[in-house]
């Protein structure tokens, strides 16, 4: 290729040339069994409607090595069950080509034909788990029904009296009836808040707190009024006003340069990290230097009197208006790009109207097909502990769905539905899909993405520590952030109550809640620590709540049979009755315990069940 560039005199690249427009890759979707190989096939067809054959030139990348491997030749290998996918990459086009393989089970096609169905989400997830021979677990009892669904939907616990009423409720309709009057609780507000204030990062370290009451306020009214996400978004992509009554405009004080402005409303809305085009073309995406300039190039124009240079100088107050001037040069041509959203139209330089409001328009579309999958899929990830996608905020195109026909058609279903994310929440919790058990069965004990079970995963930090609350009996105290300018403890809220991620507190930090920092997910951790089991062995959290006065434990010293005291604390912390075995080990060291120690005895029986993994863990 080079010696006949060469020879033909070294011509430069010329207005007319040929451009790339489709990347193709045959095969695109094959079954396979484990140990097969697979040679794929790369056509690039071109503006004048030529097609090449860039086998050979492609540059190929597995996206799981345990499912697939590539070489440089396009020879794909199977290495083990699951669903695949190979990255495709040739003249800054990206095309991927899918590959899957059952596991080692031998199911009966009656098996899958006989699984229940409530909804698409079972026709899609049922479809997969055929094709890979998973057998799904069972339903899930009233019990662990119950648990779940009010920690994924409202994160508090039910109460004892609440999930016994469930279980013993003998209507057939009652599961849906709970999903509805969880949807309307007063706890689903605060609850949503809390994760979209999580995503849109309010924090005392960024804002003063006039600005982060202000946006708090929007954020919550928003939940509140069930406002449609795609009207949520546009609000605050094309937000003005003072940061002090127009809670969506501080949006712009938390990101003060055009860059940090498109890489922010990217991120959260569009699950796209176009920051490596800032500096040259995507190495990963189709995403190039003069798309991202573009895109950056919609934000020039956003200004604010009061910046003072320092979002966390003075009282905060900014306001944000849009100019009727100014662009941003792109560094490597010295010049700017026309304004244009991400594979969208361009305006042009001289158009004077605020350059958000096309942007606006463009991300809310239902043609963008990034905006909607991206909230379809935090929701998702929110309900099964696991996203189509993961993780949750890396929407590119070479890190796929493990279910793209349920991806897609979930997020048409948004769209149809108007953006109300109540409605695809109640589809998502009447799905059986949900509804499955979380304990495994010896053949899909391997599966981690395809849902054959409801995974399991550790309780977020707020929600574990406002469920100790609540089976103690006894509200935790915060200590306001050292940038609140408050210096009385906050009594009588709950952390998924807080709006500020700078409230003190050892154990939130411990277990993993966020700085809100960052346009990530990555930022919340739910990894195990030593400081956290020190933490619940001899931390002030646990043991303060079951020494305190006034708390459960002093209310169970009242009680003089011991099989109720058991029984209410399981109840109210596992949504269940204890086992027989449970019960009678319960009894046994009650009945053991001097009269002068019972207190003590009570509180170690508390302190077990509140330290357990059943307890600790969603399931």
């Amino acid at each position: 290729m080079l010696a006949e560039w060469i020879a033909a005199g070294a011509p430069p690249p010329r207005e007319d040339d040929p451009q790339i427009v489709q990347l193709e890759v045959l095969p695109g979707t094959s079954q396979q069994m484990v140990g097969n190989t697979q040679q794929l096939v790369v056509l690039a067809h071109f503006s004048d409607g030529h097609t090449e054959d860039a086998t050979r030139w492609a540059k190929y990348t597995s996206v799981d090595s345990n499912v697939a491997s590539v070489d440089e030749r396009g020879r794909v290998k199977i290495i083990g069950p699951g669903k695949g996918a190979i990255k495709v990459w040739y003249l800054n086009f990206n095309s991927m080509a899918f590959v899957a393989a059952p596991f080692a089970n031998q199911v009966a096609p009656e098996v899958f034909a006989e699984l229940p169905r409530r909804n698409f989400i079972d026709d899609h997830v049922n479809s997969v788990l055929q094709q890979l021979q998973l057998p799904p677990s069972p339903r899930c009892s009233d019990a662990a029904f119950v648990r779940r669904v009010f920690l994924d939907t409202i994160g508090v616990l039910p109460t004892a009296e609440e999930a016994q009423a469930f279980v013993s409720d003998p209507a057939t309709d009652k599961r849906d009836r709970l999903i509805d009057h969880l949807l309307t609780r007063p706890e689903f507000v605060d609850y949503w808040t809390y994760r979209w204030s999580d995503l849109l990062l309010l924090s005392g370290e960024r804002l003063r707190p006039a600005a982060l009451e202000a946006y708090y306020k929007f954020i919550r009214s928003s939940v509140e009024q069930n406002k449609p996400w795609d009207q949520f978004a546009r609000e605050i992509v094309a937000a003005s006003g003072s940061t002090h009554e127009s809670g969506a405009a501080n949006f712009y004080a938390l990101n003060q340069d055009p860059e940090g402005m498109a890489e922010t409303t990217a991120q959260a809305f569009m699950g796209l990290s176009i920051n490596c085009a800032k500096c040259h073309n995507h190495p990963l995406e189709k995403w190039t230097n003069d798309q991202y300039y573009g895109f950056a190039n919609l934000f020039s124009r956003v200004r604010a009197k009061g910046w003072g240079g320092d979002y966390r100088s003075g009282d905060g107050l900014r306001v944000i208006y849009s100019d009727t001037q100014g662009e941003l040069i792109q560094p490597s041509r010295g010049k700017p790009q026309p304004p244009r959203p991400l594979d969208g139209e361009a305006i042009p330089f001289d158009a004077t109207g605020d350059r958000r409001e096309v942007l606006a328009a463009w991300l809310t579309s239902p043609e963008n097909p990034y905006f909607t999958r991206t909230i379809v899929n935090r929701v998702w990830a929110n309900f099964y502990g696991v996203g189509l996608v993961e993780a949750v905020d890396d929407m590119r195109i070479s890190n796929p769905a493990s279910n793209e026909e349920l991806l897609q058609e979930a997020a048409e279903f948004l769209v149809a539905q108007k953006y109300d994310l109540k409605s695809l929440m109640r589809t998502i919790l009447q799905s059986e899909t949900y509804q499955r058990d979380s304990s495994t069965t010896e053949q899909n004990k391997a599966d981690e993405r395809f849902y054959s079970r409801y995974y399991s995963r550790r309780l977020s930090a707020e929600v574990l520590l406002d469920a100790t609350s609540q089976v103690a009996a006894v509200t935790t105290d915060f200590t306001p952030g050292p940038t609140s300018g408050k210096k009385d403890v906050i009594k009588g809220k709950r952390a998924l109550q807080l709006p500020d991620a700078e409230t003190v507190s050892y154990f939130l930090s411990s277990f993993g809640r966020p700085a809100r920092l960052i346009t990530c997910d990555c930022e919340r951790s739910d990894e195990p620590s030593m400081t956290q089991v020190l933490h619940l062995y001899n931390g002030d959290t646990l043991n303060a709540k079951l020494q305190a006065e006034g708390g459960s434990v002093a209310e169970a010293m009242r009680e003089t049979d011991d099989k109720i005291i058991i029984d209410r604390l399981f109840w109210s912390a596992l949504a269940r009755s204890p086992s027989d075995h449970e019960l009678e080990a319960g009894l046994k060291e009650l009945a053991a315990a001097p009269a002068d120690d019972r207190r003590a005895a009570i509180e170690d029986l508390y302190w077990s069940v509140l330290s357990s993994r059943e307890f600790m863990y969603q399931h």
